[in-house]
């Protein structure tokens, strides 16, 4: 006798199991502005201190333009008459200067054992920095660049023009570098002020002591209160506030003059349409050539 048919075995569907993701770190793009003929230490040091503990990667961008010489062309004459063999030899001494300070970039980034590249760009400096500047979430220069064999008092015509119309917030070093022990952020309530604080806490590590310093004329009540600090909680939840009376530059000015460069300092609207009422062009200049402080500027459009 036949048994009957049998109903088929429900099959239970084998589910692979998901690969562990790879170990990924998002991982920050920095930018150097470096002037080969007259290589600034102190970018360096802050650039390269900077991506070893973020981690980030980092791009020295040498902006080797064709029009600038470490020589003027009275120097290519001799004996009464212009030389182009002089000329050459010339040419050639600043070649070799850049590509030393292009080495000496590669060894600080390898002494720190970050992940590197270099840009050597010979167009015009500021029309190449400002494209740089379009794919980076940071730029770092010194206050002092002029990318021009003269010498300028800080800021310069060439960081002015950089910091109207840069694409991404840029860091400003003094002379001479310190390690950063303190932050400063600079706020008025107006959305200039705020964004820069966001970008700062989005690109920048948290694990130092934040101070945020505010100016108002008539009262000492942080501008719009619960607000900032329900948004400062999630970011810098230990922030310290400060509300000085007074006129905003010259408090802000004699505040930060007891600062050195050990103190970050955050500021925003650094463009020409600028509408804070404190972050305006002559803010930004005024405490650039001032004060000692490494100055993190950023603007939104």
């Amino acid at each position: 006798m036949l048994s009957p048919p049998q109903s088929p075995i429900p099959l239970t569907p084998v589910i692979a199991p998901r690969p562990n993701p790879p170990d990924l770190h998002i991982m920050k793009k920095i930018i150097a502005a470096l002037d080969g003929l007259r290589l600034s230490q102190a970018t360096i040091q802050t650039a390269t201190a900077l991506a070893a503990g973020m981690p980030a990667h980092l791009v020295g961008v040498f902006l080797d333009d064709f029009t600038r010489n470490s020589f003027s062309v009275y120097e290519a004459i001799e004996d009464g008459e212009f030389s182009e063999k002089r000329l050459k030899k010339l040419a050639e001494k600043d070649k070799q200067i850049r590509d030393h300070a292009v080495r000496e970039f590669e060894t600080a980034c390898q002494e720190k054992g970050i992940q590197y590249s270099v840009h050597r760009d010979k167009s015009i400096a500021i029309q190449d920095l400002l494209r740089e500047s379009i794919y980076a979430d940071l730029l770092i220069i010194n206050a002092h660049e002029s990318f021009s064999r003269l010498e300028e008092p800080a800021p310069t015509r060439f960081l002015r023009d950089l910091l109207s119309d840069v694409q991404c917030p840029v860091l400003i070093t003094p002379e001479n570098y310190a390690p950063f022990e303190k932050v400063i952020m600079l706020y008025d309530g107006a959305p200039a002020s705020v964004f820069a604080i966001k970008m700062f806490t989005h690109i920048m590590p948290g694990n130092l002591p934040v101070e945020v310093i505010s100016v108002k004329e008539n009262d000492l009540h942080l501008p719009e209160n619960r607000l900032m600090k329900e948004f400062m909680k999630r970011h810098c939840p230990h922030a310290m506030y400060t509300v000085l009376k007074g006129d905003a530059e010259n408090e802000i000015l004699q505040r930060l003059l007891t600062e050195g460069p050990r103190s970050l300092v955050v500021l925003g609207a650094y463009q020409r349409s600028a509408v804070s009422r404190w972050f305006k062009a002559s803010m930004a200049d005024m405490l650039i050539k001032a004060v000692a402080c490494p100055l993190f500027i950023a603007h939104n459009k």
